[in-house]
């Protein structure tokens, strides 16, 4: 491989989370009496932050700068302490990991969920692997598509960018990567349909956990 850095967007990509999210924003919707969403839904409205999570949950009438910041705490309060009921790691996605450990690759996450969340999540779900870096959201530093936790990671892992991948399964983590020119890997089981991936020009797509580490070993 010569691949060095693989770098993991987290929801969608290595966790399923979207139960928790769902539960969590459905929680904050039911504490103010305003009509609840599906799964399916809210595979639409993830990506992007909690806050814009919060965001395009509430009525669009309601999406004042206050109100959407007093919701994002409740759904934090909630979303912190059940955080793990429901998610889970995809299939062969703990392997998967467990093998670059193995053969000495790289591996970081950078997700756009708060910086706690994510520590947890990967505490919890792949403990014993030393990733480079775990970037959440953090004050100071913008969200995907900008390149900044890419670029921070990068120097961290002290490698060519020619040598870096990132794998994820939405068009934020495809322009991501693009922004930042780095080889894109789109995983077709997240959140987001193998249509956006594709017309966020990933340059690999992936439908399997396996597919997805016979791609690297190509690549």
């Amino acid at each position: 491989m010569k691949t060095r850095l693989v770098i993991f967007d987290l929801d969608g990509t290595l966790l399923n989370t979207i139960g928790d999210l769902a539960v969590s924003c459905n929680h904050m919707l039911s504490l103010r009496g305003l009509p609840q969403h599906t799964y399916d839904e809210y595979c639409m409205f993830v990506g992007n932050g909690i806050l814009r999570l919060v965001e395009r949950a509430l009525p669009e009438e309601l999406r004042t700068t206050e109100y959407v910041k007093a919701a994002r705490q409740d759904f934090l309060d909630h979303y912190i302490d059940h955080i793990d009921i429901h998610t889970r790691p995809y299939d062969g996605m703990v392997q998967v990991v467990e093998t670059l450990h193995r053969r000495g690759v790289k591996m970081a996450v950078a997700s756009n969920k708060f910086q706690a969340g994510t520590e947890k999540l990967i505490r919890e779900f792949f403990p014993g692997i030393d990733f480079v870096a775990v970037c959440g959201q953090r004050e100071g530093v913008p969200l995907k598509p900008d390149t900044a936790l890419i670029d921070m990671i990068i120097d961290k892992a002290g490698v060519e960018r020619t040598q870096c991948v990132m794998v994820g399964d939405s068009a934020v983590d495809m322009q991501t990567a693009h922004n930042a020119g780095i080889t894109s890997i789109g995983v077709s089981w997240g959140f987001r349909p193998r249509t956006e991936l594709e017309q966020n020009r990933a340059d690999y797509i992936a439908d399997t956990a396996a597919g997805l580490l016979a791609i690297l070993e190509s690549h």
